[in-house]
Formats: C-alpha cells, sequence, structure tokens
C-alpha cells in the first residue's frame, strides 16, 4: 500500500512537471510570437487579407525621324471575376457570355471556381468593357490595360516587330529597345473579410503604373513607303519570290528606310499572308515564323558583283591596281586547273581598270585578287569588318559565311574576288561599301537616334560613333568616282539619274544548285557620288523572265532616289548629261 502511494505521488509529480514545461514553452513561444515574429505574422495576415490586381503600364510610343507615332497604344479591358463576391452567378454568366462573345459553359467554369480571382478575358474593346461595368454586376472587375496598336499597318513590320498578349516585345525594336519601352506596372490593393468579401470602409490602395519611355528612330515613314511601293512593283512585275531593300545614311549608319516584301499587318501578327488550306498546326508556326524573318538582316546571300567594290576597295588601297591599268579580258580566266568565265562569253578584249569596272568583268577582279593574294585580302575582309557582324540594334544579325584563311587557295580566292563562294547579309554589304564611300570610316547601322519620356522630355541621345578608320580618304574618293563611271557610262546606267552624280554597282547571281537557275538580281548605289548622303541597296530573289541586275534592280534604286533626294533637301543640278 505504502509503494501504491509511492507511486500515485511520482505519477502527479510527472504530470506536474509536464505541464508546467508545457505551460512555460507556450510562455516563451508567446513570448517569441509577440516581440520577435510579430511583423512577420501581421503581414502574413494582412496578406491572406488582401487582393491584389495589376494596373498595366502604357508601352513607350516608337516615332519617325519627324516625329510620326509608328507604334501607340489603344485601351482596352481586361474582365475578371472574383467567386467569393458573385452574388448572382447566373445572372453574370449570362451578360459576359453575351457582351463577350464567349460559350456560356467556359464562362460557368471560371465563375464557380473557388479561387481568389479568375481572369475572363483580356484585351477587351474598351466599349464593351463599360458596357459590363454599367451592368453593376458584384463579384465582376473590369480592369483597364493596354493593346499595342500600329497606325501604319503593315509599314516597316519586320523592323518595328510586335508585342505579344503580355505587351512584351516578340521581334523587331519591340524587343531590341524592351527596356526602354516598357514602364512600370502599377497595382490596386483591396482588403477583404475572412471569406474574401471586399471590406467596402477600408476602400481600394493604388500604386500608379510608371508610363515605357518613347523611342525615336531614324527611319522615316515617308521613305519607307517609297521603298515598300517600289519594292512591291518589282516584286509583282517579275513575279519574285521577295525583294529587300535598304536606305541608309552612309555618313553615320542611320536607316532610313529597311523593307523585305512581303511585309505583314503589325495589328494581326498571327495572320499569315499566305494561303493556309491543309496546313497542319506545326506549319502554320513554321511559316509564321518565316513571315516574321527580316531577309534584310537575318539571312545570308551571294552577293555576286556587288562585292568587286571590296575587290577595288582593296586593291587600289595596296597600291596593287591603279586607275589607269590595262587588263585584257579574253572572255575567261584559268586560275590552277580552272577555267571561270566572264559574264561576256566574247571577252571584253583590252581595257583599263575604269573600263574593267564598268564592264562589271569578272578576269580584271580576279587579277586584282591574284595580286592581292590570300593573305593580304584576308587582311581587308578583317579590316573592313566583313567577318564580324555590324552590330545593328535589331536581333537575329546573321553572320557572313566565308572560307576560313587556310581553306582559300587559288581558285577560292578567285572566286570570292568577283563576288562568289561564299554568303553575306545585305546589311553587312550595305554597312560595309557604306564605310568605303563615307571617306573610310566603319560605320555602325543603326534605327534608335533617341528617348523621350512619356512628357516628351529628353532623357537621352542614343550614340553610335563611327569606327575605325579602314579605308583612305584619299582611296575612298577614288572609288567614289569609278562607282560613279559606272553608273555614268557602264553596267550600272539604268541607275543614271539626271541633275545628279549617282555612283553604283550591278550584280547577278546564281543560287545554289547552279542548275536550278535561279538567279538573285541587286544593284547598290549612293548619291551624291562626289559626297555620298544616301546609299541604297535592292536584292531581287528569283525574278522571272530577264534577271540581270542592272537591267531590273538598278532601275529600283533610280526611282526611289528620284523621290526621295528632293524630299532629303539634295536638290537636282540645274545642268547636267550623261555622259
Amino acid at each position: 500500500m505504502l509503494k501504491t502511494k509511492i507511486f500515485h505521488k511520482k505519477k502527479v509529480l510527472t504530470v506536474f512537471l509536464v505541464c508546467a514545461a508545457v505551460l512555460i514553452f507556450l510562455i516563451f513561444r508567446l513570448a517569441d510570437l509577440m516581440l520577435f515574429e510579430s511583423e512577420y505574422y501581421a503581414k502574413k495576415a494582412q496578406d491572406l487579407h488582401e487582393r491584389e490586381r495589376d494596373i498595366k503600364a502604357a508601352r513607350g510610343e516608337i516615332l519617325d525621324a519627324s516625329g510620326k507615332v509608328l507604334a501607340a497604344n489603344r485601351t482596352v479591358c481586361t474582365i475578371s471575376v472574383i467567386h467569393s463576391q458573385i452574388e448572382e452567378p447566373e445572372e453574370v454568366i449570362r451578360v459576359l457570355s453575351e457582351k463577350l462573345e464567349m460559350e456560356e459553359e467556359k464562362i460557368r467554369a471560371r465563375v464557380e471556381k473557388r479561387s481568389s480571382i479568375e481572369r475572363i478575358k483580356t484585351n477587351v474593346s474598351k466599349e464593351i468593357g463599360d458596357q459590363i461595368r454599367e451592368c453593376d454586376l458584384a463579384g465582376v472587375k473590369v480592369d483597364e490595360d493596354y493593346k499595342r496598336y500600329y497606325p501604319f499597318g503593315s509599314l516597316a513590320s519586320k523592323v518595328l516587330g510586335f508585342t505579344g498578349s503580355d505587351n512584351q516585345g516578340i521581334i523587331g525594336l519591340e524587343v531590341q529597345y524592351e527596356e526602354i519601352l516598357k514602364g512600370t506596372d502599377g497595382k490596386i490593393l483591396t482588403l477583404t473579410d475572412a471569406r474574401g468579401v471586399e471590406l467596402p470602409e477600408a476602400g481600394e490602395s493604388r500604386l500608379e503604373p510608371i508610363a515605357g519611355n518613347t523611342l525615336k528612330i531614324s527611319l522615316d515613314a515617308n521613305i519607307q513607303k517609297f521603298a515598300e511601293q517600289a519594292a512591291e512593283k518589282v516584286m509583282e512585275k517579275k513575279s519574285a519570290d521577295r525583294v529587300s531593300i535598304l536606305l541608309m545614311n552612309p555618313q553615320n549608319g542611320e536607316i532610313l528606310a529597311m523593307t523585305d516584301v512581303p511585309e505583314f499587318d503589325l495589328n494581326q501578327p498571327f495572320t499569315l499572308n499566305v494561303d493556309t488550306t491543309g496546313m497542319s498546326g506545326e506549319e502554320k508556326q513554321d511559316a509564321l515564323n518565316q513571315m516574321w524573318r527580316n531577309g534584310c538582316i537575318n539571312d545570308t546571300y551571294e552577293p555576286g558583283s556587288t562585292f568587286k567594290i571590296i575587290t577595288a576597295s582593296a586593291g587600289l588601297e595596296e597600291g596593287v591596281v591603279s586607275l589607269n591599268d590595262h587588263f585584257s579580258c579574253p572572255g575567261f580566266k584559268i586560275v590552277e586547273d580552272r577555267k571561270i568565265r566572264c559574264h561576256k562569253v566574247a571577252g571584253h578584249g583590252a581595257e583599263t581598270f575604269v573600263q574593267g569596272a564598268q564592264n562589271s568583268c569578272n578576269p580584271v577582279f580576279i587579277e586584282i585578287g591574284l595580286r592581292l593574294g590570300v593573305e593580304k585580302y584576308y587582311g581587308y575582309f578583317q579590316q573592313f569588318g566583313l567577318l564580324n557582324k555590324t552590330g545593328i540594334d535589331l536581333p537575329g544579325e546573321a553572320s557572313t559565311i566565308m572560307h576560313k584563311m587556310e581553306d582559300m587557295g587559288q581558285v577560292e580566292l578567285a572566286t570570292v574576288s568577283f563576288g562568289q563562294s561564299f554568303q553575306i547579309t545585305p546589311i553587312q554589304l550595305a554597312s560595309t561599301v557604306s564605310s568605303l564611300i563615307n571617306g573610310g570610316r566603319r560605320v555602325t547601322p543603326h534605327f534608335g537616334t533617341a528617348v523621350y519620356d512619356s512628357e516628351g522630355a529628353l532623357i537621352r541621345k542614343l550614340e553610335f560613333p563611327l569606327g575605325d578608320r579602314i579605308l583612305s580618304e584619299e582611296t575612298s574618293k577614288t572609288l567614289d568616282y569609278v562607282l560613279e563611271q559606272v553608273v555614268d557610262g557602264g553596267s550600272g546606267k539604268n541607275a543614271y539619274l539626271e541633275g545628279y552624280h549617282v555612283g553604283g554597282k550591278t550584280a547577278t547571281s546564281e543560287t545554289l544548285p547552279r542548275s536550278a537557275n535561279r538567279y538573285i538580281s541587286s544593284f547598290i548605289g549612293f548619291a551624291p557620288a562626289d559626297d555620298p548622303q544616301v546609299l541604297g541597296l535592292c536584292v531581287i530573289h528569283n525574278p522571272q523572265g530577264v534577271y540581270y541586275g542592272g537591267t531590273i534592280a538598278a532601275p529600283v534604286i533610280r526611282e526611289i532616289f528620284e523621290n526621295i533626294l528632293p524630299y532629303l533637301g539634295l536638290e537636282p543640278e540645274e545642268s547636267s548629261g550623261q555622259d
């Protein structure tokens, strides 16, 4: 019995000690919560009773060189529902189905879903959003948002690019300058009770959005229209696959126009501009990717005789050729075991270097390439910047596809010297030629010129300074003279424009495989020849019928120059005649 009492006392003592320990732990835990973790749990409690909705920031505009708005915003609405606040679910379903033109079952699934907030539809027109707001349906939220809008439709579509449903840039300048254009979203905070119902007496707190900055670019909408119209005209006339045209200021690299037709509607960027009958989903996506590609920067091609400008520049600078050097063209030149033909099978006979340039004679330029030799010629590729990207402010620029120096033999040297057996982008060719004719300083092609805030105040100018000297001023002036002779009395005569000194070079290249009889016709020209202010490049892919660059591409640049030179303040001379 004594043992039983002792055991009972020990049991009571044990229970007491356990209870005391638990009580002490609770006291310390309570003190810890009150003194050290109170802010954390207060924040957690507040989060449970706060509902947050985004206020989208207005995206910055894109302006052309004259201040025209090329990319703007339209007010749209986002329609959402809050399950715990809906009082008449059937009425909500009926009204939203009618106003949004959606199936009732889709809306019912979202209305009945037990979530803090459920989005029904985005990019709803402001008119429809206002109609839904006027219905005053409990639990239905109508928040204003912004949708990108392009006032000129398809103008410069592959340059400007477009945004996705989240208003983020996808291609073109929209993605390149995302950080400048995007802005900072705001917030709407509302307080709710334990059931998730908003407390009317608490009201809403707002964190206002910050609009994106405005981007001004060098592209001129009027010049872009001239370029696109000229490209569409020749594409239709020649039943070509596509046509690329570039116009830029060779003195500073500012791009005045860039088109790669066919373009597409920026306000409907996911609508294909080709027949989609029978296409699978994957085929449609591939077609969209092709439609969005900007051939001026994303694709390479074999430049043909326009590349003779590079060979001439290197030869003149190195001193292996002069204006009065004499050559003989029998219609071909034998290099090692290869007989490489001139485009004139009968040959040009005796000719000077200038006449060889006028005639676009392959043997003349092969000879210059051979005089330079592989090592020196390749050194000029590097000096001219041909083996690097141009650094244009657009995404997806492709690189030059050139032989490695150690793999370039005499035959490769010969073919490269007149523009075959390698590939280059149109923007690289235009930029390099600009740098060779402007006095010899490398330019970076670009669109961006300045950034402004949403009120129109200048934040900063975008600088793309001239690069290293790549050619002496003397050689650059000589080159300008040679290329003016090509237009005045040579293969580029169809680019001649009364009252102006125009320089340029034609090209006709055959795509691989050579047996397919598919050609690329092109012309690169500039004016005035003695002080170049505008450079234009036209590339026509797979023209039908007559395909010579001097016949079909040179007139395109002439027509564009005829329109834009006076527009740019470059008036014709009062008296001028073709030699």
